[in-house]
């Protein structure tokens, strides 16, 4: 480990992409095993590291491998670098800079599980990561020749098109969209195969459980939640970047490693599916599932977006919503017609312009949607309602009654993209 903390991105040298060559100096590569035959061995290390999950709903690792192992089928790997998270950029970078630790990771989920096949997922805009990838992907042909085949998609940019169901949707010749449950891909993925879907920051640290053993892995972290996790810290912040922290870091000190100014509203954890902080609670927030649970949210994407003491909370929050309900699959009413009567509601609170009774729509509806879509996308939405609700609480009450504040007019934080057509 670093003298700062770092594991993922320790062998990163002025930002520049480690080559197999270089890789290989810091991780060694793992045998290959049988198609079809599970490595418990593998499984079990990964248990012991107390690995979770890094896409979003930090579940254990091991126990999504051990339940792909027991369909008794060939499986087949997803690698998900789909990231459609808005301000989220942490897998990007690390599929850029370290393109062979992810590897190795998906290579050794092949063995755990048995599989003989493995898909990469990036989303098609994210060109520099799919270039890296797929450079990484020659060196080894030429170096290391595997009976794994792996192939690279380009994924519609999409945010709901990295959930796993709508990911395996997608590679079976569908829409990226979610799909109704079950089957799960563990049970029935892709080709119909049981199929395991995991994270590239995931992978990566599988990798690296692998080479240096669960204990080393558990030296850092907590003890329910080991290991480090990658962070985009970005909004108010002197130096927006991808950081790498143990989990259970005092969010306070992430902020002041980042140049946080001292006057700050709140704090976004986890992108547009995570919580706000509000500004008094920093200092007791740590960057941890248990901490941040209680407040409504959860490490999430590993997003941490600044919002300073001059922004609206309200306007922030508001074009927030008004971009998720446009990014709904439109496959249930709770997403199409509650997403899309919450976003407008919210713009006339925002513009001070609502009914007396908006507030209270707000807080019924959010009970309506939440728990009743399709997927779970209209629920990332609830839990990002809500806590804004409580975060920008008294700024809610004067947009509502028609006192709309100057920061209205001030320039915008969070970056909405353009919303982009079709599902293919």
């Amino acid at each position: 480990m670093t003298h700062d903390g770092r594991r993922l991105l320790a062998q990163v040298v002025n930002k520049n992409r480690t080559s197999l060559a270089d890789h290989r100096c810091h991780i060694a590569r793992v045998s290959e095993g049988r198609a079809g035959r599970a490595d418990s061995r593998l499984i079990d290390a990964i248990d012991s590291a107390g690995l979770r999950g890094r896409g979003g709903a930090g579940f254990p690792t091991a126990i999504k491998m051990r339940a792909v192992v027991e369909n008794r089928k060939t499986p087949v790997v997803v690698v998900n670098g789909t990231e459609g998270e808005p301000v989220s950029v942490k897998d990007a970078v690390l599929m850029r800079l370290q393109p062979h630790l992810v590897l190795d990771g998906a290579a050794i989920a092949a063995t755990a599980v048995g599989a003989n096949e493995i898909h990469v997922c990036i989303e098609r805009n994210n060109v520099a990561a799919i270039k890296s990838i797929e450079l990484a992907l020659l060196e080894r042909a030429q170096c290391e020749p595997s009976s794994v085949v792996v192939h690279v998609h380009g994924t519609p940019p999409r945010y709901v098109a990295g959930e796993e169901t709508a990911l395996i949707h997608w590679l079976n010749g569908g829409d990226a969209k979610p799909t109704a449950t079950p089957p799960r891909p563990f049970e029935r993925g892709v080709g119909g195969r049981p199929t395991l879907v995991d994270n590239v920051e995931t992978l990566a640290h599988v990798a690296q459980i692998v080479h240096n053993g669960p204990s080393w892995f558990r030296e850092t972290g907590t003890q329910d939640e080991p290991g480090t996790a990658l962070l985009t810290v970005g909004g108010a912040v002197a130096h927006g970047a991808v950081y790498e922290a143990p989990i259970g870091t005092p969010l306070a000190h992430i902020l002041a490693r980042a140049g946080t100014p001292s006057g700050v509203r709140a704090v976004l954890v986890g992108g547009y599916f995570g919580s706000w902080i509000a500004g008094d609670q920093l200092k007791t927030a740590a960057l941890s599932n248990a901490s941040l649970r209680p407040r409504g949210g959860g490490l999430g994407c590993g997003a941490v977006m600044v919002l300073p003491e001059r922004c609206c909370g309200v306007v922030e929050s508001t074009r927030v919503m008004r971009w998720m309900a446009m990014e709904t699959a439109g496959q249930c009413g709770p997403c199409v017609n509650g997403l899309e009567s919450i976003a407008a509601t919210m713009s006339h609170i925002a513009m001070g312009s609502a009914q007396p009774e908006a507030l209270q729509w707000l807080d019924r509806w959010a009970l309506q949607v939440d728990g009743r879509g399709a997927c779970k996308f209209p629920d990332g939405a609830m839990r990002f309602l809500r806590s804004a609700l409580l975060a920008f609480g008294p700024d809610f009450l004067a947009h509502a009654s028609g006192r709309v504040c100057a920061d209205v007019e001030m320039p915008k934080v969070l970056p909405i993209p353009n919303v982009a057509p079709g599902w293919r």
